[in-house]
C-alpha cells in the first residue's frame, strides 16, 4: 500500500534537497488537513477539480505514469478520449486527498452515509462465524473511506503500508488511519518466514496472521508488488506484478480470499451531504486450488482476483489511481 510520499531510502549526496522536499511535503499535509476540513464541502471538492486540471496540464511524471497504464488498459480509446479520461483520473485522484483529509471529521454515520456496499453477505457471515477473510484490493476509489466503513461494519481492520520519508508524515498518516479503526503495519521489517517463505513472510506476515486469528479483517492493496516476490499475473490482456501476500495470507490462515472494489459515485442532486459517495463491492470469493504448490496456488489465486480488478479498471478506469509503473515491460 503506497501513501503519498517518498519511500525510505538511504542518504546519498542530494539528501539535502530530498530534506527540504520533504518538508514542504509535511507542511502541505498539515496545511492541507486544517484548511480542508474547515471549508465548505463542496466547495472543497471544486477546488480540488480545479488542482488536478492544473496537474493534468502540466503534465508531469505521475500524469504520464496514469496515461501510460490506461491506455494499455482501453487501448480501443483514441488520444482524446484517453486524455478525457486522464483528465477524470486525475480528478478521481485528488477527490481521494480531499476526501482523506476531510475523513477525520466524520461520524460514525457520516460514514454510513456515504458508502453503499454490493455483495457483503458471504463477507459478513464468515466473519461472524469467527472465520478470518483476507480482502485483495487494488488502487481504485477511496479505499480509506471504506476501510473506515468496514471498521464501524464489519469487524477491526489491519493493513500494510509502505514506510516513508519524512518520518513525521509517515507518523501521521500512522495516527490518521489508526483514527479510523484501522491498524497499519509498516512494511519491510524482518525476512521470509513459514510456507509463504520469499513471498510475503516476516514480521509483517506472522503479525498479520495473528491479526486474522483475532479475528480482525485484513484488507490488502495488492495490485502492485512492494516486496520483490510479487507474482506475474496477466491484467487486462498485459503482464503484470501483483502482491502476492493476500493469497499467502489466505492459503496459510485458511481465510476466505475476496477481492473488493472501491469506487466513487456521483450523489444525486438535491440529496444533501457531499457530492460523492463510494460503492464497495465484495467479489465472489477465490478458491484455492486443491492441487499443486503453495507458489502455484498463490498464482492462480492472484490470477483470479486480476481477473476481478481487471473487469472493474475496464468499466471504471477513472478510479483507477495507479502512477506509478506496474506492467512487466515497465519495469525492465
Amino acid at each position: 500500500m503506497k501513501l503519498l510520499g517518498r519511500p525510505v531510502r538511504p542518504a546519498g549526496p542530494w539528501a539535502h534537497l530530498q530534506t527540504s522536499r520533504e518538508q514542504l511535503t509535511l507542511v502541505a499535509f498539515r496545511l492541507g488537513w486544517t484548511l480542508v476540513r474547515r471549508m465548505p464541502e463542496r466547495l472543497a471538492y471544486a477546488v480540488f477539480d480545479r488542482v488536478a486540471d492544473v496537474g493534468y496540464r502540466r503534465g508531469g511524471k505521475g500524469v504520464r505514469r496514469l496515461r501510460a497504464n490506461y491506455a494499455k488498459v482501453r487501448p480501443e480509446l483514441a488520444d482524446a478520449s484517453l486524455d478525457a479520461l486522464v483528465r477524470e483520473g486525475m480528478r478521481a485522484y485528488l477527490r481521494y486527498w480531499c476526501e482523506a483529509f476531510r475523513l477525520p471529521e466524520l461520524t460514525r454515520a457520516d460514514i454510513a452515509a456515504r458508502v453503499r456496499t454490493v455483495g457483503d453477505a458471504q463477507l459478513r457471515a464468515e466473519l461472524a462465524a469467527g472465520r478470518p477473510v483476507v480482502a485483495f484490493l487494488g488502487h481504485l476509489g477511496n479505499w480509506d473511506l471504506g476501510g473506515a466503513w468496514s471498521a464501524t461494519n464489519l469487524a477491526p481492520v489491519t493493513t500494510v503500508a509502505e514506510r516513508l520519508r519524512p518520518e513525521e508524515l509517515f507518523l501521521q498518516f500512522l495516527a490518521y488511519r489508526e483514527r479510523l479503526g484501522i491498524r497499519i503495519l509498516p512494511l519491510g521489517a524482518g525476512p521470509g518466514a513459514g510456507p509463504a517463505a520469499g513471498i510475503g513472510g516476516g514480521q509483517v506476515f506472522r503479525a498479520l496472521l495473528d491479526a486474522l486469528r483475532a479475528g480482525e479483517f485484513v484488507a490488502l492493496l495488492a495490485d502492485r508488488d512492494l516486496t520483490q516476490g510479487g507474482v506475474e499475473v496477466d491484467l487486462c490482456g498485459h503482464r503484470a506484478r501483483f502482491a502476492a501476500g493476500p493469497a499467502a495470507l489466505a492459503l496459510t490462515a485458511g481465510a476466505m480470499l475476496v477481492p473488493v472494489v472501491v469506487g466513487h459515485e456521483r450523489r444525486p442532486r438535491g440529496a444533501g451531504g457531499p457530492p460523492y459517495g463510494i460503492v464497495v463491492t465484495f467479489c465472489d470469493a477465490v478458491a484455492a486450488p486443491e492441487r499443486g504448490t503453495v507458489r502455484e496456488k498463490v498464482q492462480a489465486m492472484t490470477q483470479q482476483c486480476a481477473d476481478a480488478l481487471g473487469a472493474a479498471i475496464v468499466a471504471h478506469t477513472a478510479d483507477w489511481h495507479m502512477m506509478q509503473r506496474v506492467f512487466s515491460e515497465d519495469l525492465r
